[in-house]
């Protein structure tokens, strides 16, 4: 009972860590999406911390919580694809905890592929004419998750080095 409780105050600490992070905005895109002060990190971090399951739970509490202030929903499909499923699969850090620089690509990466799905199915109508839907999208969404990607690695290499990934496992 007492691990569980330690746990429970590591996702809120770090759901509510993202959330103020993710307030820090430095650029916002017209459709959704922006590059922020890492705020993805301490959902990383979490993962590669405490495994892929309470990462996704935490990914998917920071995803709902990233609909305030300025949700943009379209669809209830999209609403899915770009919050709860796109954060929650920041969680699949987890699955590389002995590697943690590769846990933050394929976290990343997965976050980008729900959002890249979502851009192609439900945001189509915004790519310049004559341009691919599917090639828009991944402009799109690579514009500001790459961005987000680089941070988050910087930080977490940082993290990573100076022992802070496994500190009190």
């Amino acid at each position: 009972m007492k691990n569980q409780t330690k746990i429970l105050a590591e996702v809120v600490v770090s759901v509510a860590l993202a959330y103020v992070l993710n307030l820090i905005v430095l650029f916002r895109l017209p459709q959704g999406g922006s590059v922020t002060v890492v705020s993805m990190v301490p959902i990383l971090w979490l993962a590669l911390r405490r495994g892929a399951k309470i990462g996704r739970l935490a990914g998917v509490i920071f995803g709902l919580l990233d609909l305030f202030p300025q949700p943009f929903i379209v669809h209830p499909v999209q609403f899915l694809l770009d919050y709860p499923l796109a954060f929650g699969a920041l969680g699949l850090a987890g699955l590389l905890r002995g590697h943690p620089m590769l846990g933050v690509i394929v976290g990343i990466g997965g976050r980008f592929i729900c959002h890249f799905v979502s851009g192609i199915i439900f945001f189509a109508t915004y790519a310049p004419e004559g341009m691919n839907p599917v090639i828009y999208s991944a402009i799109y969404n690579g514009s500001y998750l790459t961005v987000e990607l680089a941070f988050s690695i910087i930080v977490m290499y940082v993290l990573a080095k100076r022992g802070i990934i496994n500190m009190y496992a």
